[in-house]
């Protein structure tokens, strides 16, 4: 027996060694501040890895880090919406189980009519448990009763067995007699018993044919939730908003839905806010992938009086807030929602004389309106383009660069003064920018538009170079041309084929600063062969931009 009790008890000796070693784990991990990071999402914690790198890889089993960086590295090949596809049949495994799962809880969600609250379905449970309670009360009295008649029976039955003498067989026919007298109206009651609870039956059989309501409709920037494939691209955006968790997707959903009410969206499409802001957000061009773009320039706030009219109180940021809403909601419905279609945008901020972080009441409307778009309008950003970035805002794009995803963060492009229209050209097409970013894009154009394409050439510090427009007919040329930043020096003439033909200057040599004019725009009549040469020359120790673009009209004299 000691032998057993020694075996029996050996056994809990050994968990209580592997309770130990589980213990030790997370000592070892002691640094790992990940465990109450992913509260927020695991994304938003990614910037605060490059820190403790050292210490995960030590720590951490190697399972996690893998699944980490299979993670990353998807997230930082999504540079563009262009590479995540749209159409239901080419995404993922994954993905497209989350799409499906998503569309059954938001057409159950639908059925029972969760997104608009309806009082009268709410009535009915309230008045209906009432009376089966008392009826379930008056049903339980009812059974109580026959249980102490039988009692009743019982002790009576055995107070004349207990009198039998001799005659035995005459006491066992009283009693069998006494107790089927007795049984018989319990059985009678248990046959009353369900003819009184038919009448309540037959009130919910009514109740249970009449119809229910057909599922509701529910629209978002005018697609239904569940439609085509073009509900699939809004649902997409809301599963890519939160890492395809289903049940987080749902509930934003439903927020959104319930937001867009309290708000009064629809409403709104129609109301006149003015045009005070015009200058502030507007939309103007195409990138080179097709996204339309949006320029939020915050300099014009440098307009006292334009400040005061949009934050002075509260009741005119929440015009401000209405208005940028109204704004948005405007470009989402110029979008395309097909699958193979352009359902993002660019967006282009303009930092130059900006107010800085002083500006308290700028401070919270901007917040307000951030927080309404990170929760109601996911994923319509394709690029965050930040032009003539101040020095102090990328010190606080440092800080709060860790509470930012890495998806997020891959959207995000920023350029010094110097470097804006550069910067620019490499998402946007020249033609496509506007002048006052260094583009050829102005309003009014009549010669040129955004279809006629532009050339750029990067002209060397101190170096000249010349650019070549031929003629070989009678014609009217025209030309346009920018140097981003000017100081340079610039010349036009027409140089005949003929070798007895004469030189003619279209443009005398001149400096151009870029105080003078930000495009020059010139034309050239001729009858004969030719080219019209174009010369600049840039004597700085800077590289400088150069765009042009022409085009020949007939002409006859």
């Amino acid at each position: 027996m000691a032998q057993e009790t020694l075996t029996s008890e050996s056994p809990p000796a050994a968990p209580a060694q592997e309770l130990s070693v589980v213990v030790e784990k997370p000592q070892v991990t002691e640094k790992e501040p990940q465990p109450s990071a992913p509260a927020p999402l695991p994304e938003p914690e990614v910037p605060e890895k490059p820190a403790v790198v050292a210490v995960e890889e030590e720590a951490v089993e190697v399972e996690k880090p893998k699944v980490e960086q299979k993670e990353e590295t998807k997230i930082t090949q999504s540079v563009s919406f262009k590479e995540e596809t749209n159409i239901a049949g080419e995404l993922p495994e994954p993905q497209k189980k989350a799409l499906d799962e998503l569309k059954q809880l938001i057409q159950e969600a639908l059925n029972n009519h969760e997104f608009t609250a309806k009082p009268e379905v709410e009535e009915k449970p309230v008045a209906e448990p009432e009376p089966k309670k008392e009826e379930e009360e008056e049903n339980k009295e009812e059974k109580k009763a026959p249980a102490a008649e039988v009692v009743v029976v019982e002790t009576e039955v055995a107070e004349k067995a207990k009198a039998v003498d001799d005659d035995g067989a005459k006491t066992v026919e009283a009693i069998e007699e006494s107790v089927v007298a007795v049984a018989a109206p319990p059985a009678e009651k248990e046959k009353e018993e369900p003819s009184a609870e038919v009448a309540p039956q037959s009130e919910e059989t009514k109740e249970a044919l009449v119809p229910s309501p057909p599922p509701e409709e529910v629209s978002i920037w005018g697609i239904p939730l569940l439609a085509d494939e073009k509900s699939d691209v809004i649902l997409l955006k809301f599963l890519r908003a939160r890492d395809f968790k289903v049940k987080d997707a749902f509930t934003m959903i439903k927020n959104t839905v319930s937001w867009r009410k309290e708000f009064g969206i629809e409403t709104l499409l129609d109301e006149d806010l003015g045009n005070e802001l015009e200058k502030v957000v507007f939309m103007q061009g195409f990138d080179k992938e097709g996204h339309p773009v949006c320029y939020n320039v915050y300099g014009e706030f440098q307009n006292k009086e334009l400040y005061q009219n949009t934050f002075a109180d509260e009741e005119k940021r929440s015009k401000f807030l209405r208005w940028r809403i109204q704004f948005l909601e405007k470009s989402i419905r110029k979008l395309d929602f097909n699958p193979t279609g352009i359902n993002t945008m660019v967006q282009v901020n303009d930092l130059k004389n900006s107010p800085g972080p002083g500006k308290k009441e700028l401070r919270q409307a901007t917040n307000q309106a951030l927080n309404l778009l990170q929760d109601n309008y996911p994923e319509f950003v394709a690029k965050q383009v930040f032009i003539n970035v101040p020095w102090w805002y990328l010190a606080f794009n440092r800080m709060i660069s860790p509470f930012l995803t890495q998806r997020t963060k891959s959207k995000f492009v920023f350029a010094s003064p110097a470097k804006s229209a550069e910067t620019l050209f490499k998402y946007i097409a020249p033609e496509q920018v506007p002048v006052q970013y260094g583009g050829l894009s102005r309003e009014g154009e009549q010669e040129f538009s955004v279809t006629d394409a532009v050339t750029e050439v990067t002209i060397k510090p101190a170096a000249k170079h010349s650019v070549e427009f031929p003629i070989t007919e009678n014609c009217n040329l025209v030309w346009e041309l920018r140097v981003v930043g000017w100081e340079v020096n610039y010349g036009a003439e027409f140089v005949p084929t003929a070798e007895d033909g004469y030189t003619v200057i279209v443009s005398k040599t001149r400096k151009v600063s870029s105080a003078d004019e930000t495009v020059i725009s010139d034309s050239f009549k001729t009858g004969e062969p030719g080219k019209v040469v174009l010369t600049i020359d840039n004597q700085t120790s800077k590289k400088k931009k150069l765009l042009y673009r022409s085009k020949t009209k007939p002409y006859s004299d």
